[in-house]
């Protein structure tokens, strides 16, 4: 069995606060993961340690098959961070020039090629993008956005997706329009891991789930998963956590 990711005992703190509980899972080459639990979870701290951004203050983890910390393929990865639109906006850039940077680690130092143009390209038109390519991305939708991002990782090879709440401000058509999109980068071999807010929509499109809360409580195939216990347990969790919190600050 090929595995693109693979988290084993995997716990993290921001100082005294425990975020992240001995967690274990593995994602397989091909994957389609769902990830969801309450505000607060762990699930972005959880990302970012799958693609070698944060290192786990205990447990171990690999990227197809090498440990994180020494993975050097950065271009197999793509990660579309809640802050990307945010950071964008504020840079006078084209959806194009969005794109472009997929490709700067292969061009290292050079200009972009005539074949890295033909990338960049297909990119465009994969994600339907092509007739907005010389438009501030600024200027976009919020699904539009996300769309110049997953072009970017496309732009640069990327064997993996993270995206994290992509769907946040976007209207309903785009979000499914945005799942389409996924599911057909997903059937081209691609492997998605997706933070997502809306259980209902990801539960209709990924293939398999995992729902935290600090703890890993269920990772599964997504019709196992609505079978379990796992969203009653994680979500009553928080509220008790939360109540918690109240009644201390009281």
């Amino acid at each position: 069995m090929n595995h693109a990711i693979t988290v084993e005992n995997v716990s993290f703190s921001y100082g005294d606060r425990p975020v992240l509980k001995d967690v274990s899972l593995s994602v397989e080459t091909g994957e389609f993961l769902g990830l969801i639990g309450p505000n607060g979870s762990g699930k972005t701290t959880l990302v970012k340690i799958m693609l070698g951004l944060q290192t786990p203050d205990t447990g171990t983890v690999e990227l197809f098959g090498t440990p994180a910390s020494t993975f050097t393929e950065g271009t197999r990865l793509g990660y579309v961070s809640q802050q990307s639109s945010e950071a964008d906006s504020m840079m006078p850039v084209t959806v194009r020039e969005v794109v472009e940077m997929g490709r700067y680690p292969h061009a290292g130092l050079g200009r972009l090629s005539d074949d890295d143009d033909a990338i960049i390209g297909d990119a465009l038109e994969q994600v339907d993008l092509t007739d907005l390519a010389n438009r501030r991305i600024s200027k976009l939708s919020g699904g539009q956005k996300q769309r110049a991002y997953i072009a970017r990782a496309l732009a640069s090879e990327a064997d993996l997706l993270a995206l994290d709440e992509p769907t946040v401000g976007v209207d309903a058509e785009s979000v499914e329009t945005f799942y389409e999109l996924l599911e057909e980068l997903n059937a081209s071999g691609i492997t998605i891991v997706l933070i997502e807010h809306d259980i209902g929509i990801v539960t209709d499109h990924a293939d398999t789930m995992a729902c935290l809360d600090c703890e890993l409580y269920e990772h599964s195939e997504t019709e196992q998963f609505l079978e379990s216990d796992a969203l009653e347990r994680a979500y009553s969790s928080a509220r008790v956590a939360s109540a918690a919190n109240v009644s201390a600050g009281d």
